[in-house]
Parts: C-alpha cells; sequence; structure tokens
C-alpha cells in the first residue's frame, strides 16, 4: 500500500518516526529522487527530499494510515 503525503516541518518528520515505531510492520518513506528511508529512523528520514511529495509504503494498512494521519 502506498500513500503520497507532504512534509512542512521537522516536527512532522520527528512524528513519522514516533508513530511507525509503534508500528509492527515494517514503514518506509520514498522521495521522488528514488531515496527510500526506513520510517523507524530519523536519520534515514533526514537524508529525504521533501520538496516534493514523499511516499509512505507499508504492507499493513492499518499502520499506513496511522503514520499517515500523523501527518496530515
Amino acid at each position: 500500500m502506498v500513500k503520497q503525503v507532504n512534509i512542512k516541518s521537522l516536527s512532522q518528520v520527528k512524528e513519522i518516526v514516533k508513530v511507525a515505531s509503534r508500528c509492527n510492520s515494517d514503514v518506509g518513506v520514498h522521495d521522488e529522487a528514488g531515496a527510500i528511508a526506513d520510517a523507524k529512523s530519523i536519520l534515514g528520514l533526514m537524508r529525504l527530499d521533501y520538496s516534493r511529495p514523499v511516499k509512505v509504503v507499508s504492507e499493513d494498512v492499518r499502520d499506513l494510515d496511522a503514520v499517515v494521519r500523523a501527518v496530515s
């Protein structure tokens, strides 16, 4: 499952890590340049380009929805 979100602030990135850390499944974030980061890793997320929407990816729809809601 994939959902696209706009990230505008560091607090949103921190919220992704906070919520993703509670998820049982893997959650990834992909930027437009093709870089991929584990949503549970603040360092991984810090290297992504947020000037364009990013894709949040997970095989568990509940985990995906929880992360997307956290930044909406």
